[in-house]
């Protein structure tokens, strides 16, 4: 109980504000690493500016994508390894962007936890900026919320905001057909999906993180912390280079059957997928294997080793996966859209 006239204070309630400028000050020059045409002013105002008209833009539309990195936080703090959680942010968000034909322009951050540790936290910015980097985008601004009682002492959350811009006229998806080929690029692992799940496997096994996995010389920690892949440059290079992309999808919670579908433009279209057409990684053989699941529930939660998916005329196939193989990636023919109308579900699997 307080004393009478005993005063109370924002920071004897938790909320430490001097702590929070000091912060914020502290990666204003991290962040000014980020700085593109359009964004070239610093954080701390009430809200971040972008100025399109700088860019070569004649017909844009902006297109918006919010996600976090759910459950895999947990994981990230009880390994103390929080150095690849704001790539998998931004990942989550620009990958989302990049599907539709948009580059990605702008970022903005929202860091929420029980009390501020400055130094777990300049880590996760770092780590941001990164992604902001790999996907030559800016962070124009953010929040940092300390919320004492909401969550524990150690515990953060993450949320993030982003948006490009694509001339109208190469917005995707376009017309999908009949007999369209389609290729996967791989993941890097697991990306940041189906972590509830993985949570459960490694409790019900009594696997730790810190135990060397049974398929490569890397921790649980380490490969289940493997940050999600940014597609971008990958993706924008082509979309540069070539208008045979009738469509592309991000391939994340829900796996290849719930994602796939959503760039579908009628309901009697679906895909045939070859499941033996590329290289799973050992990850996704271990959790089947530990966790007893079965093969559709595999394909429904995780993206098994493949992250983004790219619709194609089959006349365009051979091209596009040698420029794929010049562009660093290793592609693979995964399958072909057909016609499901008399199937009753979108997506078969071969």
């Amino acid at each position: 109980m307080y004393k009478k006239n005993f005063p109370i204070t924002y920071s004897s309630s938790g909320v430490d504000i001097e702590k929070g400028n000091q912060f914020v000050d502290e990666i204003k020059p991290i962040i000014s690493k980020t700085k593109i045409p359009g964004a070239d002013i610093d954080i701390g105002g009430f809200g971040g500016l972008f100025d399109i008209m700088k860019l070569s833009y004649t017909d844009p539309l902006l297109v918006s994508s919010t996600d976090g990195v759910g459950t895999k936080l947990l994981l990230a703090i009880e390994s103390k390894n929080v150095t690849g959680v704001g790539i998998d942010l931004v990942a989550m968000c620009v990958n989302d962007l990049i599907v539709q034909g948009a580059q990605p322009l702008f970022f903005l951050d929202y860091f929420a936890t029980g009390v501020l540790s400055k130094s777990t936290a300049k880590e996760v910015i770092k780590s941001i900026v990164d992604g902001c980097l790999q996907s030559k985008c800016a962070l124009i601004g953010g929040e940092t919320a300390e919320m004492p009682g909401f969550y524990d002492k150690e515990h953060f959350d993450l949320a993030g905001f982003a948006v490009g811009a694509v001339e109208r006229n190469m917005l995707l998806p376009k017309k999908i057909e009949i007999d369209d080929d389609i290729i996967g690029l791989k993941s890097s692992g697991l990306h940041s999906n189906g972590f509830s799940l993985v949570r459960k496997i490694l409790d019900v096994s009594k696997t730790q993180l810190d135990d060397k996995t049974s398929f490569n010389d890397l921790t649980y920690s380490e490969e289940l912390l493997k940050p999600t892949r940014i597609y971008v440059k990958t993706i924008m290079s082509l979309l540069s280079q070539t208008k045979a992309i009738k469509a592309i999808a991000h391939i994340t919670g829900g796996g290849i059957t719930e994602n796939l579908p959503r760039i579908f433009n009628s309901s009697e279209l679906g895909a045939e997928i070859y499941q033996n057409s590329w290289h799973r990684s050992g990850i996704f053989d271990w959790l089947q294997k530990t966790g007893n699941i079965e093969d559709l529930e595999m394909l429904k939660t995780f993206n098994c080793g493949i992250g983004m998916i790219l619709v194609i005329n089959p006349n365009e196939t051979k091209d596009m996966l040698i420029e794929l193989k010049k562009l660093g990636e290793d592609p693979s023919l995964i399958g072909k859209i057909i016609d499901t109308k008399n199937l009753g579900y979108p997506v078969v699997y071969r």
